[in-house]
């Protein structure tokens, strides 16, 4: 049986993750490979620190170099995450002819397709499948398993810290303040949470979604984004009183007219019979819609160690697997990105229904004003609802418009908060009837 050996560069809590998957699973997997699996190098800052996992300590060094520059190593497992040292080390690892696999979505999302084409120069894999949707394997399934179509959306719930806020705010009535600390105190959200409630997290994962799908060189900074902090216990009632729930969505599409995609991270209305308005707490969900297969759905635990390290560990099998037979790792992969090739639609230019909240004076007249601004830019509505607050002399207007171009809901929402009818400012989501 051939003798694969792995570097790690990170062990942390997912790093640890694998050190116990090996352990626990490399029999099984020398079994499904034909080739034995040696852990020879291990890299982190912190080499005093012992881990919850079964591994020689001798083998633990500060020095990443000593991981990437190491003759003896096949492939290299990147974990430490960030965009710096993490894309200098793994370029060092590709143009020393390693294998690379990584969980790294900011670096993909950022760097993605120039490490691709550095993989493909020097004839070695760069696998991911860790860096979407945690165990969830659907960065193979964009690869392999759909590759014979052309895929025409992606779109899905790709951070549980989110999915946890907004199903508990739906649930029991609480503020985002008042459920952001509960999924601290769980373990569910970061002290620092800012990387996950304002919908970055889903875009990196999203931009590296794209790029698969549409084979363009789409990065995280083409992704439009808007976080969930400005979503109150009354969206998420009046979105049920209307037929509708509130989740945090990674949208992208591909119009096959013109080639171009749009790309985005947001707040969305789903009807409640969509599959994904079904799913709940720190589940992660994506469905995929390609010409031929229709549409299919993805569904699991979305992080975590195990379910993460379960991912990394298929790709270094995945690997180990061609390398036992003498063949090219990652050739299976039949969908490429193309560096420097991108057509995107500008959000501007986007066409949906929209979720309007508008806080105005309960007077006579105001209904007639607000819907003369927006029939003036052609947007025209599709439900209504008004809330009085009668003593404070106030009403909240909800409206949810038919499809229109985003361009002329933010021109009519420009000229309703300048009104003096307006006491608050005007709050927009987006609504999606077709996901």
């Amino acid at each position: 049986m051939k003798t694969v050996n792995i570097g790690l560069i990170g062990f942390g809590n997912i790093g640890t993750g694998v050190v116990r998957a090996l352990a626990a699973n490399g029999d099984l997997a020398g079994e499904r490979t034909g080739a034995q699996l040696r852990l020879v190098r291990i890299a982190d800052v912190d080499t005093r620190r012992r881990r919850d996992a079964d591994y020689d300590p001798a083998i633990l060094t500060a020095d990443a170099h000593a991981v990437t520059d190491d003759p003896a190593v096949d492939i290299v497992i990147e974990l430490i995450g960030g965009l710096e040292p993490a894309r200098s080390l793994v370029e060092r690892a590709l143009r020393a002819g390693k294998h690379v696999v990584t969980a790294n979505k900011a670096m993909l999302a950022t760097f993605g397709p120039d490490l691709l084409a550095t993989a493909a120069r020097h004839g070695v894999a760069l696998l991911f499948e860790a860096s979407v949707g945690g165990g969830i394997p659907i960065i193979r399934a964009l690869q392999t398993g759909l590759s014979a179509n052309r895929i025409r959306r992606v779109f899905g719930i790709v951070n549980g810290t989110c999915n946890y806020i907004l199903t508990s705010m739906a649930e029991r009535g609480k503020t985002f303040d008042a459920v952001l600390a509960e999924a601290q105190a769980h373990g569910y959200a970061e002290p620092d949470p800012t990387y996950d409630i304002e919908g970055y997290d889903t875009a990196h994962k999203t931009a590296i979604l794209a790029q698969l799908a549409f084979g363009q060189d789409i990065r995280f900074a083409d992704v439009h984004v808007e976080g969930i902090t400005k979503i109150a216990p009354v969206d998420i009632e009046y979105a049920r009183e209307l037929g509708y729930t509130i989740k945090l969505l990674g949208i992208a599409k591909h119009d096959p007219a013109d080639g171009r995609a749009e790309v985005r991270v947001h707040p969305t209305l789903l009807p409640r019979s969509s599959l994904l308005a079904s799913v709940g707490g720190v589940f992660n969900a994506v469905m995929v819609e390609g010409d031929l297969v229709g549409k299919t759905m993805f569904y699991g635990r979305g992080a975590g160690q195990d379910p993460t390290a379960s991912a990394v560990l298929s790709d270094v099998m995945s690997i180990a697997a061609d390398l036992a037979r003498d063949a090219k790792p990652g050739a299976e992969n039949r969908l490429r990105v193309e560096g420097g090739r991108k057509a995107l639609k500008p959000i501007a230019e986007l066409e949906a229904a929209y979720y309007l909240r508008i806080p105005v004076l309960d007077r006579a007249g105001v209904m007639a004003r607000l819907s003369g601004a927006l029939g003036a830019r052609e947007v025209s509505i599709n439900s209504m609802i008004q809330k009085a607050d009668h003593p404070a002399g106030r009403a909240e207007v909800i409206i949810v418009t038919h499809t229109t171009r985003e361009s002329a809901v933010q021109q009519a929402l420009a000229e309703i908060a300048a009104m003096d009818t307006t006491v608050g400012e005007p709050f927009v989501l987006r609504v999606e009837d077709e996901l």
